[in-house]
């Protein structure tokens, strides 16, 4: 006989959309104070030079990057059967913000 699961409920999907955005905002919070030596403060000067700019943005991305998986090889083995299939689709809501972080971490 198949096995009959409970879909996830509106509460359940507030709870996930909660603890998403808890996620997001330590996760931008720390990975702003690791990469704040990073960069260039006044970009637009006359010898303005990308690379030091690259490197906090490619580094802010793959510190974001391995957050995310750690964050989903964590849960994936202590959440209930029956809210896991709301991880992926925050796994990749995760991916699209962190390149959305960009913006306020340069301004």
């Amino acid at each position: 006989m198949a096995e009959i699961t409970k879909k996830t409920g509106p509460l359940a999907l507030l709870a996930g959309f909660g603890l998403f955005l808890l996620f997001e905002i330590v996760a931008y919070q720390v990975l702003r104070f690791a990469t704040s030596g990073l960069g260039m403060q006044d970009q637009m000067q006359p010898e303005n030079t990308i690379v030091s700019n690259w490197v906090k943005t490619v580094v802010f991305l793959l510190l974001h990057l391995a957050l995310d998986v750690v964050a989903v090889l964590v849960l994936s083995n202590r959440m209930p059967r029956r809210h896991r299939g709301q991880l992926m689709g925050w796994f990749y809501l995760s991916l699209l913000t962190g390149f959305l972080l960009l913006w306020p971490l340069f301004s």
